[in-house]
């Protein structure tokens, strides 16, 4: 590289920057990757409850139980825990189908708070500055269906809240978002929920209740191959 061509790269200076933070998208934006520095951190500090231990805090809270599950699971997942983790919880404490009932619940409010934290911090941010490839992407998100959605949440990019977060900032429609979020999560839901039940009653569990869960990486190669083939298909002239 020539001494001309470093001259002419463009470097960040702090007028520049500071003119950045005084637009208020920017410092919304800002907000949003603090929040989520802030739930990565608590994430790997804050240690996780045994599950073998919850039906006893379950059993404390009487009849509130399921809706604090749920309430509680959406939160835990908005903090950017694995919803793996809060479906087993969710087993353990009320066996394979009701864990698996709340924990579904659960994962549609941590959807629907996600999207709208993402839509209100990043969303105006993302739409000022997207240009070329990442316009058309922002694009393809904005007509997405509700299979495009399972398409996504199934593949293993990153985890249920971030993809939440995610959403929010592009262009999405919020109803095929949170069906697709809620169809895509059934099949590990009722896996993951007889799994967790088998932690605190081993001898009771059907074991055929867990197979829904392979039919997540199933459906996973069935829809990338259809969106696959209609992608490579030419556009209608």
């Amino acid at each position: 590289m020539t001494p001309t061509a470093r001259q002419q790269r463009p470097r960040p200076s702090p007028r520049r920057f500071a003119a950045l933070l005084r637009q208020p998208s920017a410092r919304r934006f800002g907000l949003l990757l603090l929040l989520l520095a802030g739930c990565g951190v608590a994430l790997l500090l804050v240690p996780r409850p045994d599950p073998a231990d919850l039906p006893r805090l379950a059993h404390s809270l009487g009849g509130y139980a399921p809706l604090a599950a749920i309430l509680g699971g959406a939160l835990l997942m908005v903090a950017l825990v694995p919803r793996t983790f809060v479906t087993l919880a969710a087993g353990a404490i009320f066996g394979p189908l009701a864990g698996a009932a709340y924990a579904l619940g659960a994962a549609l409010l941590a959807a629907a708070l996600g999207f709208t934290v993402g839509r209100l911090l990043g969303r105006e941010f993302v739409a000022e500055r997207v240009r070329g490839r990442l316009a058309r992407l922002d694009g393809w998100f904005s007509r997405q269906s509700v299979l495009g959605v399972i398409t996504v949440r199934l593949l293993p990019i990153a985890g249920f809240g971030l993809v939440s977060y995610g959403y929010g900032t592009t262009g999405a429609r919020v109803a095929p978002f949170l069906a697709g979020s809620v169809i895509a999560s059934v099949p590990t839901a009722v896996g993951y929920a007889a799994l967790g039940a088998a932690v605190t009653s081993p001898g009771q569990i059907n074991w055929y209740a867990v197979a829904p869960a392979s039919l997540g990486l199933i459906a996973s190669v069935v829809i990338i191959r259809r969106w696959w083939r209609a992608e490579r298909q030419p556009a209608p002239s």
